[in-house]
Order: structure tokens, then C-alpha cells, then sequence
């Protein structure tokens, strides 16, 4: 058994921000963009702790979105 604790899954910030399906694209919870904006639209995102659905919502630095039941990734720079 390891006693290394397992790592925060993250997404680094390119720019200022990232919309939520281009986030959740780009950690592989969605394969298309089409799919992504469906699912946000569909109430099955999250953005810190909260239900969202706006597709184009913008994440920033210490923002933590996911999916409803699923993992959680949180914005790094």
C-alpha cells in the first residue's frame, strides 16, 4: 500500500479563462464540444459546488468545476 496521497486533478490555465465546455473538453469528460455544451445545458455540470448551465461560463484561476457524481478539477495558472 502507498502512503503517497493521490493528486488534486487540475486544469492549467493558457490564458485568463476557459469556458466550462471548453474545460470539460479538455479533461476528457466530453469528446466533442457539441457534447460538452449538451451536458452543461442537460444540468450535469458543476461549477464550485453549484449547478451550472451556461456553456460559455468563464473559469478562472481557483475555480473547481465538474460533472454531477464525478470527479472534480480545479483552475490552476
Amino acid at each position: 500500500m502507498s502512503d503517497e496521497s493521490p493528486r488534486p486533478a487540475t486544469l492549467a490555465l493558457r490564458g485568463d479563462h476557459i469556458t466550462l465546455a471548453q474545460a470539460l473538453k479538455a479533461v476528457g469528460l466530453a469528446d466533442t464540444g457539441g457534447q460538452a455544451k449538451f451536458m452543461v445545458r442537460e444540468g450535469t455540470a458543476v461549477v464550485n459546488g453549484e449547478p451550472a448551465a451556461q456553456p460559455g461560463r468563464k473559469l478562472r484561476v481557483g475555480d473547481r468545476f465538474g460533472i454531477v457524481g464525478g470527479g472534480e478539477w480545479t483552475i490552476i495558472a
